[in-house]
């Protein structure tokens, strides 16, 4: 693992008029920054700023010879404040509520500029850190060349607010909270088609309990003891915030004068952000920008297919990091 790396930002100040101290931490990998074009990474809710390497949460993707090549490119990975990747309990964040996935997009901005680089060949981000990619790309219209969220959307819908409410009310009320928020998380990540193929309403041998209820079970126990209340907290709470400041003409003033190339990547069976919103988002665009890309991955296992089905994003990635660039 890329050793972790601090930036101390002071008098941040959040969209709610707070203003703070943040320990923002990230990681390098690939080759030394200012040698290549610069890639940024936006992790997930419960993921990291470790996303390449043997460890590494995206090293399918991102490695030597892969998609997302070290060979080729810097790619730098940032820790939403507060997810206790560091372990260090002084980093948490007790006040949840007061952030927002601007305030994320502002303050990874601020950790650019701390390492003198204001232009960016691209920023990924699946689910959560994809729209914190969309955030950045509100706040730059013209400091990002490919702008990629996968699995994910500009705005919060409905739905993901609703869901948001149900995550929070379990991690406040349940005796056993980041396990029990996580058995009903685990149900909006995949699909009934996805466990079907799975587990086939199976019991596990010698015992009267289902397949599907020993794998919940597990991820709710894998996740309790890797992860911090207070960071499930935040990051659900985050979902609920993306976009909450913006409308349907804000994004269309954006699409007019931005330069990104924006390259949008669902998952045909996603229940957490539904390919149709992307389809919308993507019409919507259309009318203002000619720099768009819209793809979906098929598969039967729903959000959680951008972290399954490496073959079919490899091989949407590989047009627009095989390209020609510059630093």
């Amino acid at each position: 693992m890329n050793q972790l790396q601090y930036i101390k930002i002071s008098n941040f100040l959040l969209q709610n008029g707070e203003v703070i101290k943040i320990n923002l931490s990230y990681q390098v990998f690939g080759l030394p920054l200012g040698t290549a074009p610069v890639v940024l990474v936006n992790h997930a809710l419960t993921g990291n700023s470790n996303v390449a390497g043997e460890q590494g949460w995206w090293s399918d993707i991102i490695g030597e010879e892969k998609v997302i090549d070290l060979k080729k490119y810097s790619v730098i990975a940032f820790n939403i404040p507060g997810n206790g990747f560091d372990n260090e309990i002084e980093n948490l964040i007790e006040n949840y509520k007061s952030f927002s996935t601007k305030d994320i997009a502002a303050l990874f901005w601020k950790g650019l500029e701390f390492l003198n680089i204001n232009q960016l060949f691209a920023v990924i981000g699946g689910s959560l850190g994809g729209a914190v990619a969309w955030e950045m790309a509100f706040l730059k219209p013209n400091a990002i060349q490919n702008l990629i969220p996968v699995a994910t959307n500009w705005k919060a819908s409905d739905w993901l607010i609703g869901n948001v409410l149900v995550q929070d009310a379990i991690l406040n009320n349940s005796k056993n909270p980041i396990h029990d928020a996580r058995l009903h998380a685990m149900l909006l990540y995949r699909t009934p088609l996805s466990l079907a193929s799975k587990f086939n309403i199976e019991k596990n041998d010698n015992q009267d309990v289902y397949k599907v209820e020993s794998w919940l079970q597990h991820h709710g126990e894998k996740l309790k003891s890797r992860f911090q209340l207070s960071a499930y907290k935040l990051m659900n709470h985050l979902l609920k915030t993306i976009g909450e400041n913006m409308s349907v003409s804000d994004l269309l003033e954006f699409a007019q004068k931005s330069s990104s190339k924006i390259h949008q990547i669902a998952v045909n069976s996603d229940y957490f952000f539904a390919p149709n919103e992307n389809i919308n988002t993507h019409n919507l665009l259309s009318n203002s920008s000619k720099n768009l890309t819209y793809h979906e991955i098929n598969s039967i296992h729903g959000h959680d297919a951008f972290l399954i089905e490496y073959e079919s994003l490899n091989n949407i990635l590989k047009t627009i990091f095989n390209s020609k660039h510059t630093i």
